[in-house]
C-alpha cells in the first residue's frame, strides 16, 4: 500500500475525533409517557422499593435517575418508573419523575433546626398514637402533631392505646373543641373500628416511643414482623422502628409506620400557617398588627381574634387554636 501525497488530501480524507463537550445537547428531556406509575413503600441507602399502581404484590426496586439530581423521594410519593419493572431478582428500575404531592408530613429535629424532614407524602390521614398510661399522654406532643396535620393537609385521628390502664375521658375532653376523631384501643379489644378508619386510604402513624405503636401495627398487619419495645425506666420508651415503611392492609389501604420520636420540631411552621388552618379565624387575623402571634390580648395587644369571637363555641375554638400556637412557640412544654 502506497502512501498518498499529503498535497492531494482534502477535508473528506481526514477523520476528526470530536473533542469532549463538542457534541450538541438538546434541552428536551424524554417525556417517559410509557412510564409505570408506582407508590414508594420503603427507602434504604439510595434504593427505593415501589409498588406498581399501589399493588403490594408487584414490588420493584428502583434507583433515582440522574436527571432528578437530589430530588427528595420519600415513602408515600407517587413516582414514574422506567426500565425493568418486573421485580425479578437482581433487576432495577429508574425513577424518572416524582408526581405532585397531595399532602406532606414534615418535622424538624427541634424548633431551632432549620433542616426540614419530610416524613411521609400523600397520606390522607395521620393517626396520632398516644398511650393513656405507661407512659402518660403528653398533650404538647399531640398539639404539635395536630399543627403538622393542619399545615400539611392531613386529617388527624387520635388513637389512644392502653385503655385498660386508664380512662380516655379527660384527654378526649381536652380536644373536644377541635372535633378530632378518636379511636380507643387496648390489647384486648378488637380493631374493627380502627380498620374502618384505615380502609381504602393511606394512613401514617406517629407516636412517641413506648406508646404501643409497633404492637398496634403488628396487630393490623401480622406479617409486618416489627420489633416491639419495652418502656424504659425513664418512661420515655425505646425506639423500635428505624425508618418509615408502608405496609399493605389485608382488605384495602396502606399504613405507614414511622420511627418513634421524642420531639416534633416545627421550625418550618409560622403562626400564620397555623391560623390559616382555622378558616373561621383566618380573615380576622389579617386585621392583626404586624408581628402578632395571636396568643392573647396581654401577649399581643390589638389581636383582632378576641373581638371576632361572639359566642362560647367560638371562644372554645379560639382557646384551642391559641393552645396550639403556644405549643408551637414553646410556651407550653412540647413533651
Amino acid at each position: 500500500m502506497t502512501r498518498r501525497d499529503w498535497r492531494t488530501l482534502d477535508e473528506n480524507d481526514v477523520r476528526v475525533r470530536p473533542g469532549k463537550g463538542s457534541r450538541p445537547r438538546s434541552k428536551q428531556r424524554p417525556r417517559h409517557a410509557d412510564a409505570s406509575r408506582a407508590m414508594v413503600t420503603a427507602v434504604d441507602r439510595g434504593r427505593w422499593t415501589c409498588a406498581i399502581n399501589g399493588d403490594s404484590r408487584q414490588l420493584v426496586t428502583a434507583m433515582r435517575a440522574r436527571e432528578l439530581g437530589r430530588t427528595p423521594i420519600v415513602v408515600g410519593d407517587t413516582v414514574a418508573l422506567v426500565g425493568d419493572v418486573s421485580g425479578a431478582r437482581d433487576t432495577m428500575a429508574r425513577i424518572v419523575r416524582v408526581e405532585q404531592r397531595s399532602s406532606v408530613l414534615r418535622r424538624t429535629a427541634d424548633d431551632v433546626d432549620q433542616y426540614e424532614r419530610v416524613v411521609v407524602a400523600n397520606a390522607g390521614q395521620l393517626l396520632i398514637v398516644t398511650s393513656l398510661a405507661d407512659p402518660l399522654p403528653r398533650t404538647g406532643f399531640i398539639d404539635r402533631c395536630l399543627v403538622a396535620c393542619y399545615v400539611g393537609g392531613l386529617d388527624p385521628v387520635l388513637c389512644l392505646t392502653k385503655s385498660d390502664l386508664a380512662a380516655p375521658d379527660e384527654l378526649l375532653a381536652h380536644y373536644a373543641e377541635l372535633s378530632v376523631p378518636s379511636i380507643v384501643v387496648s390489647q384486648h379489644t378488637l380493631l374493627d373500628d380502627l380498620l374502618g378508619w384505615l380502609h381504602g386510604s393511606v394512613s401514617a402513624l406517629v407516636g412517641q416511643s413506648g406508646v404501643g405503636k409497633s404492637t398496634l401495627v403488628n396487630r393490623l398487619v401480622p406479617d409486618a414482623d416489627l420489633a416491639t419495645g419495652v418502656v424504659s425506666a425513664t418512661g420515655k420508651g425505646r425506639h423500635t422502628s428505624v425508618g418509615a415503611v408502608a405496609l399493605p392492609l389485608s382488605d384495602s389501604g396502606w399504613i405507614v409506620d414511622t420511627p418513634g420520636i421524642r420531639s416534633f420540631g416545627l421550625a418550618h411552621v409560622s403562626a400564620d400557617d397555623i391560623v390559616r388552618a382555622f378558616p373561621e379565624f383566618a380573615a380576622a387575623a389579617e386585621e392583626c398588627p404586624t408581628g402578632c402571634q395571636h396568643l392573647s390580648q396581654s401577649d399581643d395587644p390589638g389581636c383582632a381574634l378576641d373581638g371576632f369571637v361572639a359566642d362560647s363555641a367560638g371562644l372554645g375554638r379560639l382557646d384551642s387554636l391559641r393552645r396550639l400556637l403556644a405549643s408551637h412557640a414553646g410556651i407550653e412544654p412540647a413533651e
